[in-house]
C-alpha cells in the first residue's frame, strides 16, 4: 500500500508502503502487531543540523546520534488486537558530527559516549520504557520521573517513529521573519509490524528584509530492522498500566510530548558586565555606527533575563549621555521586570527629565509585542501629574499606537482598550483648547480604529487648518474600503471648496485622499477641470501630482488615463501651468525581498515661501507594504516678513513653522520651530542653521523567538532580532537680506539584524549565527530664492556611500567546555547617490548654483 497525505502547512507530506494485505479492518485501523516470543533488532539514528538557507560550502553544524534498538511485545488485550504494550531498549550509543570533519574540527575527536553523558545518564537511556498502543496510535508513554528531560526526550523521539501521527506547522509575521516548514515521514510496513520509517523535518527561517541572513534547521530520524531472534514471553494482566506496574513500579506515565529543557548559561555575563561592556558604544556620538543597535540588541537580551533590582542598579549607574539609550533598551525589552524597573526609575512629574520620559513613551509605541499591562501603564501615567505638556500631548498620541496594535492582536475587547478607546473617541469634542483637540486627532490616527472615520470626516470641514490636515491625513491611511460614499463627498466638497474657502495646503490634503481611494471617473475629470482656475502654486502642484500618479503608475492612473482622452479635461492650456510646487515619486531600491520607494510633495504660497514639503518612505514585501518614514514641514502666514499678498483664504493666519514625523506607522508628537510673530523674530535673530531633533533613539524592528521541538525528541531555539539606531531631524533657515530659505530634514541611521539558531542536546550543543548590518544617510534639502517671480527652488536628496556587512559563525560545543568554531564575513561599499527627480528641479538647481557663485 502506498499512501501520501499532503497538509498546506508549509507542507506535511506523510506516506506508507506496505505489503500487508489489509490496513483497514471493520473494527478500525489496525496498527503495527508484534509477534509474541518475538525480540525485533532496529538500527536507530537521529540527527539535527543548522545551516544557512542556502547551504555553505564549510557543512553544517549539528549532530547525529546512532544506537540500537530492542523491541517486543510485553503484553496484548485478550478483547482487542489492536491494543499493545511494547517494551523499547536503548544500546549502544554513540554520537558524531553530523557533517564530516576533519580530526582539528571534531569536537567529538576523543570522546565516548559515557563521557559525553555520564554514567548516570548513560545508564537512564539504556533503560527500558514502555509504549502502550492502541490502534498505530501512542496511548501512553512510560518511563522513570527522575530520568533528566533529554534523556526522556530521546526516548520519545525513538517512540514516535512506532506511530503515524506527528505535527507541523508554519508562523508568518509581516516586518520581521517567516518560518516555512516541511515534515515528511515513508514507513515500510512487512508482516504486519514496520520494516523501516525514516523521517524528515525542516524549518526555514526567513528574515523577510534581507533573505541571505536567513536560517534551516533540520531533523533527520532513521529506524530499520535489521533481524529478529527470540524473544521473552507475553506477561499476563487485565490492562497495560497494570502490566507496567507489575515489571516495575518506578516506572510512570510520563506523557508523550517533549519536554521544555531549562538551560542555564555558565559563561553569560550579569547584567552589569554586559552594560559596562557595551556602554561607550551607546553613547550619543556613536548612534550612526552599526555598532550601536549591536550593542542593543545585546542589552536586551541581557534584560530580558535580569531582575527588576539590577535593572535599576544599571539605570542609576548609566552616564547622563548615555542614560536615553538605557531606557530605549529597558522599555523594548517588554519583561514585566524591566517596566517595574522603568517605571520606579522615571518621575513623570519632573519637567526636566522630559527626554527620558519620552524615549520611553516612544519605544513603547514601537513596541515588538506589547501587552494590555503597557497600555494600562500609559493610561495610569495619562491620569496622573505630568510636569510637561509635551510629555502629557506623547502619552496620549502613543497610547492610540497601542490600540492599534493590540487590536491587531484581537485584543480589541480588553477592559483596558475599551476604556482607551472611548476616551480617545470621546476626546476632539470634550475640549476646546487647540493642542489637546489636535492631541486626541493625532492618537486616534494611530490608532486606525474604523469607529474614528466619522470623527474624522466632521474635523475635515474645521475652521482650525491643522485640524483639517491631521483629520485628511489620518482618513488617508485607512484601507480604502472602509472610504464611504459619505466621507469622499465631504472630501470633494473642501477641494472644490463648494461651502467656503479653505488653505492651499488643506486642499492638497484632500486632493490625496480624492486620488488615493479609488476615485470615479467623474472625480477624476472634476479635478483635471479644476487645473486653471486654482492659485497660481496649487495649479503646478495638482499639475505634477497627476503626471506623477501617470509615471509612477499607481491605482488611480487607469482612470486618470480615460478621462485624458476627453480633450476638454486634457488640453494644452490646463498642462501647461507653471510654477514650483511639486510632486516626485521613485524608487530608491529594489531587490528580491524589499522593494522601497520614495515620495517628496512640495507646496508653495505664491510669494515663494514653503506651506508644507512631505517626504515619504515606504517599503513593500510579499504583497504588504509599510510606512517606513513620514516627515511633513508646515508653514504658514510668513508673507508680512517680505511685505507679499497672502494667498485666498490664508490672510489671517498665525506666523508657524513646525515638523512632523511618522516612523513605522506610529505619528509621532510634532515639532514647532517657531508660533506667533515675535516668536519667529526672535528665533530668526538667534537661527543658527542647525536641524531640530524629532526623533532620536534605538528602536527593535524585529523580535521573533521560538523554539522548535521536533519528532526525535531533540529541539532548536531560534531567536531574530532587529535593532536600528535613529536619528531625524530638521530645520528651517530665512535669511531676509539674500531674500531666499532653506529647510532641510537630515537622517542618519544603523541597522543591525541578527539571528541565532542553537541546537541544544544539554550536553552537547550546535549552532548558527548570521547578521546582517549598515550605516546610512539621507538628506533632503529644499533651497528656495524669492526675489524675484518665478522664484528658483531646487530640492536635493542625496545618499551617502554606506558599508554593508553580512557575517556568519558555526559552531560545536560540548558541556566539558570544549568547542570549535569556523566564520565568514562579506562586506562591502554601496555607492552614494543623489535621488533622481524632475528634470525641471535639476534645471533649476543649476540656475540656483549660478546665482548663488
Amino acid at each position: 500500500m502506498h499512501l501520501c497525505l499532503p497538509q498546506m502547512n508549509g507542507m506535511l507530506l506523510f506516506c506508507m508502503f506496505s505489503s500487508c494485505g489489509s490496513c483497514v479492518s471493520a473494527g478500525g485501523a489496525v496498527g503495527p502487531q508484534l509477534k509474541n516470543n518475538q525480540l525485533y533488532k532496529f538500527s536507530y539514528t537521529t540527527q539535527v543540523v543548522v545551516d544557512k538557507a542556502q547551504r555553505s560550502k564549510e557543512g553544517s553544524a549539528g549532530y547525529k546520534i546512532s544506537s540500537n534498538v530492542d523491541v517486543n511485545l510485553v503484553w496484548k488485550d485478550p478483547s482487542n488486537k489492536d491494543e499493545q504494550l511494547i517494551q523499547l531498549k536503548i544500546s549502544n550509543v554513540k554520537a558524531e558530527p553530523a557533517s564530516h570533519r576533519s580530526e582539528k574540527k571534531n569536537v567529538l575527536g576523543g570522546t565516548t559516549i559515557e563521557s559525553l553523558l555520564g554514567k548516570s545518564r548513560l545508564e537512564a537511556l539504556t533503560k527500558p520504557f514502555f509504549l502502550h498502543l492502541r490502534n498505530g496510535k501512542v496511548k501512553a508513554f512510560y518511563s522513570y520521573w527522575a530520568e533528566p528531560v533529554i534523556i526522556k526526550n530521546l526516548k520519545r523521539g525513538v517512540s514516535s517513529l512506532l506511530q503515524l501521527q506527528f505535527n507541523t506547522g508554519k508562523v508568518i509575521e509581516v516586518l520581521g521573519v517567516t518560518r516555512k516548514s516541511s515534515s515528511v515521514t515513508v514507513f515500510t510496513i512487512e508482516d504486519g509490524f514496520i520494516h523501516s520509517a525514516e523521517s524528515q523535518e525542516k524549518h526555514l527561517l526567513i528574515v523577510n528584509a534581507h533573505r541571505s541572513s536567513s536560517a534551516s534547521v533540520m531533523s533527520r530520524q532513521r529506524f530499520t530492522l535489521v533481524g529478529t531472534e527470540a524473544g521473552p514471553l507475553e506477561t499476563a494482566g487485565t490492562d497495560a498500566a497494570m502490566v507496567v506496574k507489575s515489571i516495575d513500579a518506578k516506572i510512570a506515565a510520563v506523557g508523550i510530548k517533549a519536554q521544555k529543557m531549562k538551560t542555564r548559561c555558565k559563561t553569560c555575563p550579569s547584567l552589569l558586565q554586559q552594560w559596562q561592556a557595551v556602554e561607550k558604544k551607546l553613547e550619543p556620538g556613536s548612534l550612526s555606527k552599526a555598532s550601536a543597535p549591536r550593542s542593543f540588541l545585546e542589552l536586551i537580551q541581557t534584560i530580558r533575563k535580569a531582575t527588576k533590582g539590577d535593572i535599576l542598579k544599571m539605570l542609576k549607574s548609566a552616564s547622563k549621555t548615555s542614560l536615553p539609550q538605557v531606557v530605549d533598551a529597558v522599555t523594548s525589552s517588554q519583561t514585566t521586570a524591566s517596566l517595574d524597573a522603568i517605571l520606579e526609575f522615571l518621575n513623570f512629574t519632573d519637567a526636566k527629565s522630559r527626554v527620558l520620559q519620552e524615549r520611553f513613551l516612544y519605544a513603547c509605541g514601537f513596541a515588538s509585542h506589547p501587552n494590555e499591562r503597557m497600555l494600562q501603564i500609559l493610561l495610569g501615567i495619562s491620569k496622573g501629574k505630568i510636569g510637561s505638556p509635551d510629555i502629557k500631548e506623547s502619552v496620549v498620541i502613543i497610547m492610540g499606537a497601542l490600540v492599534q496594535k493590540l487590536c491587531q492582536k484581537g485584543g480589541c475587547n480588553l477592559p483596558t482598550v475599551v476604556e482607551v478607546k472611548k476616551m480617545i473617541l470621546e476626546g476632539p469634542d470634550s475640549t476646546q483648547e487647540e493642542s489637546k483637540v489636535q492631541m486626541f486627532l493625532l492618537s486616534l490616527k494611530n490608532s486606525l480604529l474604523p469607529e474614528a472615520i466619522p470623527i474624522f470626516t466632521k474635523y475635515t470641514e474645521s475652521e482650525v487648518g491643522a485640524y483639517s490636515t491631521i483629520a485628511l491625513t489620518s482618513l488617508q491611511r485607512y484601507d480604502v474600503t472602509l472610504i464611504t460614499d459619505q466621507v469622499k463627498k465631504t472630501v470633494n466638497r473642501i477641494y472644490h471648496q463648494n461651502r467656503r474657502i479653505y488653505e492651499k495646503n488643506v486642499r492638497a490634503a484632500a486632493a490625496d485622499v480624492i486620488l488615493s481611494s479609488n476615485p470615479s471617473y467623474m472625480e477624476i475629470k472634476n479635478l483635471l477641470l479644476s487645473i486653471g482656475h486654482l492659485p497660481r502654486e496649487m495649479n503646478k502642484y495638482m499639475l505634477s501630482k497627476i503626471q506623477d500618479i501617470l509615471r509612477f503608475h499607481m491605482p488611480a492612473s487607469k482612470v486618470l488615463k480615460q478621462v485624458m482622452r476627453e480633450m476638454i479635461s486634457h488640453n494644452y492650456d490646463r498642462f501647461s501651468k507653471f510654477g514650483s510646487s511639486s510632486a516626485y515619486s521613485g524608487f530608491m531600491a529594489k531587490s528580491v525581498d524589499v522593494t522601497s520607494t520614495y515620495s517628496l510633495d512640495i507646496l508653495y504660497s505664491g510669494s515663494g515661501i514653503l506651506r508644507r514639503s512631505n517626504m515619504n518612505i515606504y517599503a513593500a514585501s510579499k504583497g504588504a507594504t509599510l510606512h517606513g518614514l513620514q516627515v511633513a514641514i508646515e508653514a504658514q502666514g510668513l508673507e508680512s516678513l517680505i511685505a507679499a499678498t497672502p494667498d485666498e483664504g490664508e490672510g489671517g493666519l498665525e506666523s508657524f513653522a513646525g515638523m512632523s514625523a511618522l516612523l513605522f506607522d506610529v505619528q509621532l508628537r510634532p515639532v514647532t520651530f517657531f508660533k506667533g510673530y515675535s516668536d519667529l523674530m526672535s528665533k530668526m535673530f538667534s537661527m543658527t542653521g542647525e536641524p531640530m531633533n524629532v526623533v532620536k533613539g534605538l528602536i527593535l524592528l524585529t523580535d521573533h523567538s521560538e523554539v522548535i521541538q521536533f519528532q526525535s525528541g531533540l529541539k532548536a531555539s531560534a531567536e531574530f532580532q532587529g535593532g536600528l539606531a535613529i536619528d531625524i531631524s530638521g530645520g528651517m533657515e530665512i535669511s531676509l537680506w539674500y531674500r531666499e530659505s532653506k529647510t532641510s530634514v537630515n537622517n542618519r541611521g544603523a541597522l543591525v539584524v541578527s539571528g541565532n539558531v542553537t541546537i541544544d542536546m544539554d550536553f552537547m550543543s550546535a549552532g548558527l549565527e548570521v547578521s546582517f548590518e549598515t550605516e546610512a544617510s539621507l538628506d533632503f534639502i529644499t533651497t528656495v530664492q524669492f526675489s524675484e517671480y518665478p522664484f528658483l527652488v531646487c530640492m536635493q536628496m542625496d545618499k551617502t556611500t554606506f558599508p554593508v556587512s553580512e557575517h556568519m559563525k558555526k559552531h560545536e560545543s560540548l558541556s566539558t567546555g570544549k568547542s570549535v568554531v569556523w566564520q565568514k564575513s562579506n562586506k562591502m561599499l554601496i555607492p552614494g547617490s543623489e535621488f533622481p527627480l524632475h528634470q525641471e528641479n535639476s534645471n533649476m538647481c543649476k540656475k540656483v548654483f549660478d546665482s548663488s557663485g
